[in-house]
C-alpha cells in the first residue's frame, strides 16, 4: 500500500459502533480516504486492529454501499505493480459533500 496511515492516524479514527448516534449516513464524518483506479474506499469507524466502516465504491456508484472493510485487504491488492493509496491530502468531511462518481 502506497502511504499507508500511521497508528497515530488510526488510532484517532472513532472505533467501530461510536458513531452510531450519527443516524443519516450522508452526515457522518468520512475520515480516511483509499483508492487505486476508479475504485474509493472511505473510512468512518476502524476497530484498532484491521476493521474499518465505511463506504465502497468498487466503480460502479449504483452499486456503491456502506460496509466493512480491513487494512490488510487494502494492502493486498496489487495490480500490475500498483497499490492502494491512502490519500495524504485528504481532510475530514462530511460523506453528504464527497462527489461520488
Amino acid at each position: 500500500m502506497w502511504n499507508k496511515p500511521t497508528k497515530g492516524i488510526l488510532d484517532d479514527l472513532p472505533r467501530l459502533y461510536e458513531t452510531d448516534g450519527v443516524v443519516d449516513c450522508p452526515d457522518k464524518i468520512v475520515r480516511l480516504h483509499f483508492f487505486i483506479g476508479g475504485c474509493d474506499w472511505y473510512a468512518v469507524e476502524f476497530d484498532g486492529k484491521d476493521t474499518f466502516f465505511g463506504f465502497v465504491n468498487l466503480n460502479d456508484p449504483e452499486m456503491a454501499e456502506w460496509g466493512y472493510f480491513t487494512l490488510s485487504e487494502l494492502d493486498n491488492i496489487n495490480i500490475n505493480g500498483v497499490e492502494v493509496d491512502c490519500d495524504l491530502f485528504w481532510s475530514p468531511k462530511k460523506f453528504s459533500e464527497i462527489e461520488i462518481t
